[in-house]
């Protein structure tokens, strides 16, 4: 048990990716450390445990990278899923920063294995940690214990007074008891507010009951809250998360990726009247994928349906759950619980509109339907070869977008444009300086990983000065 009644230089809000890596980094430079993790020590890490890889730039083939990955590129699909909302410098910066991380990230006992068949072809942009995101957690976590960071578990930090910019004390509570601690400098690393249902309600109304919150129940935003009464400059969309699809099965909170569904660019998703809402093959899954979990909340019942055939299956990772298998599409939506007359008459629409095309699921290939509404613009084949398979879906929410405004050092910034004094963010608190909306796959990691280390060095140098 750390010894509370001592001073830190910096103390870190949080237990997952950025916060280890401002946590590991801040003693490093030779800083006094405590990581207070809201988790148990079997839970700990966040959204980090469920990862699997690292959005990454580099000019030429590198460890598990193939081939290139520019900065141009990266920044032009990035640009692509915010639809522009997104501060150009913080993001060129984090860009560039990505291409320097595997060699800090090894030393703190990080290992990589190239990516795996079926991994949605991220081979040449993703490096995949070896063991996913648990196996990088427990190495940070070894990491930081063997140089004498001092780790807090059952432990929330639910307030940061602040006068004239400066944070005054740390006030926690400790397997439910409140407790304060001094610490010269803080790195709020906590997360965003997606496992609070009650403020998520504040922007969805009653659909945040069929939401699945696909993370650690343990972000519940009660930093975040504190920060933004007291004048903290807030950042992002409120009512924007990242939201994917996945397995309507999955249990409410912390089912992970691998409840996620990635079958949507091969089959067709209907709503549960069993209508089309829209393109499912609109671009490459990586950078779409994300878009589905709101696409999704706003159908009826925040439920859908992905539904595919035989020729389908092979292409995409199987669910945790099995598939809703039938040999005719009628008995197929009777098992899902459709109109079976609605939903033959949807796939029939949709295979009359299917155009001659030259498959190629690794790629945009063009092939689409024609006098369709919504369209399919890549990867439309009929669905005409049985066994028919169906998996249903949900919202599965990872985090939310709301957070604090920070500068290019990791300074978390007033309502007045001064920046607090001793009080750096990395990770999803303040993720929506960069995703306004939308997402990339792999880059929340990447975020965590550049901005934590620069909030653990910012924050050690100024708690030695």
């Amino acid at each position: 048990m750390p010894d509370l009644s001592k001073p830190y230089d910096v103390l870190v809000a949080g237990g997952g990716n950025a916060a280890l890596c401002a946590a590991i980094t801040a003693r490093q430079h030779g800083a006094s450390v405590l990581l207070v993790e809201h988790a148990p020590r079997a839970m700990r890490g966040g959204n980090s445990r469920h990862t699997r890889n690292l959005r990454a730039m580099h000019e030429a083939p590198m460890d598990v990278l193939t081939e290139s990955y520019a900065e141009e590129e990266y920044w032009d699909d990035l640009k692509r899923v915010t639809g522009g909302n997104t501060d150009e410098h913080l993001a060129r910066m984090t860009i560039r920063a990505s291409s320097g991380v595997f060699g800090w990230m090894k030393q703190a006992g990080v290992q990589f294995q190239p990516s795996l068949t079926g991994t949605l072809n991220l081979s040449r942009t993703n490096a995949f940690f070896l063991g996913g995101g648990k196996a990088l957690v427990n190495a940070y976590y070894l990491t930081a214990e063997r140089i004498g960071v001092d780790i807090l578990y059952d432990s929330e930090v639910v307030a940061l007074p602040m006068r004239d910019g400066v944070v005054r004390q740390v006030e926690i509570t400790h397997k439910g008891f409140p407790a304060t601690i001094a610490a010269r400098c803080v790195v709020a690393a906590c997360g965003g507010f997606q496992a609070n249902l009650d403020w998520m309600r504040q922007y969805w109304g009653d659909a945040v009951d069929n939401f699945v919150i696909r993370g650690t129940p343990f972000n519940r935003g009660r930093l975040l809250r504190n920060l933004l009464d007291q004048k903290v400059a807030s950042v992002g969309d409120p009512t924007q998360c990242h939201a994917v699809a996945l397995d309507a099965r999955a249990p409410k909170f912390d089912g992970g990726i691998t409840t996620r569904l990635d079958s949507v660019p091969y089959s067709i998703v209907v709503n549960r009247d069993a209508e089309r809402f829209y393109d499912e093959g609109e671009d490459v899954w990586p950078k779409r994928y994300a878009i589905w979990g709101r696409l999704i909340a706003q159908q009826p019942g925040q439920i859908a349906y992905s539904v595919c055939d035989a020729k389908s299956v092979p292409l995409f990772m199987p669910s945790v759950y099995p598939a809703v298998v039938a040999d005719n599409l009628g008995e197929l939506a009777e098992k899902l619980g459709l109109d079976p007359v609605k939903l033959r008459a949807t796939v029939a629409r949709y295979n009359q509109a299917v155009r001659p095309g030259k498959f190629d699921n690794t790629k945009l290939d063009g092939s689409a339907t024609e006098g369709l509404d919504p369209p399919k613009t890549n990867w439309a084949r009929s669905i005409d070869t049985p066994p028919f398979t169906g998996y249903p879906l949900r919202p599965g929410i990872t985090f939310t977008y709301l957070g604090v405004r920070v500068s290019e050092r990791a300074q978390v910034l007033l309502e007045d444009g001064r920046p607090a004094a001793n009080l750096y963010a990395s990770g999803e608190i303040m993720a929506g300086n960069i995703l306004g909306r939308g997402y990339l796959a792999g880059f929340g990691m990447t975020i965590g990983t550049v901005f934590g280390r620069i909030a653990g060095e910012e924050a050690a140098r100024h708690a030695r000065n």
